[in-house]
């Protein structure tokens, strides 16, 4: 017995500069954007009434339209700002949902931010140390050795 499928199927979509594996269900294969986890997926895809057990390749392209307009715009769609991963935006105060390369560009911002003020954080992350208060005395050499060394 063999799977019959669809004539628009794909293997491959695009969506927000990022590859999606068509095989997979649609909520899964959305957690492949960076930023989107599968609860979040979960919602967007409940938003758009979009049937979750379709495989990504089955979705055509007015479903693949809602579910980008409902992950770029959570707030119109009800979905509330606890759920978003970027709250009280430092520049503007607004709460974001922020994906894909808009995440890493404020993800730097934000060091760089903590780099030019001098925080401890700004220093740690600068210096490559352990930020978050963990010990360093024997751990997290980031591929240095450190050890005793055998005399001759």
């Amino acid at each position: 017995m063999s799977l019959m499928l669809p004539e628009n199927y794909q293997h491959i979509l695009r969506v927000m500069n990022t590859n999606i594996d068509g095989d997979r269900k649609i909520a899964f294969a959305l957690t492949a954007i960076k930023g989107v986890g599968i609860r979040y997926s979960h919602v967007v895809c409940k938003k758009a009434n979009v049937d979750m057990n379709k495989r990504a390749g089955e979705i055509t392209e007015d479903e693949l339209e809602k579910i980008m307009t409902v992950m770029q715009n959570p707030r119109q769609y009800k979905i509330p700002e606890w759920f978003l991963n970027r709250q009280k935006d430092y520049k503007d105060g607004k709460n974001l949902h922020v994906m894909s390369n808009v995440l890493d560009s404020k993800l730097r911002e934000d060091l760089e931010r903590l780099k030019k003020i001098r925080s401890h954080r700004g220093i740690r992350h600068h210096w490559g140390l352990r930020v978050r208060g963990q010990h360093t005395s024997t751990t997290g050499h980031k591929g240095r050795t450190v050890g005793v060394t055998k005399k001759k």
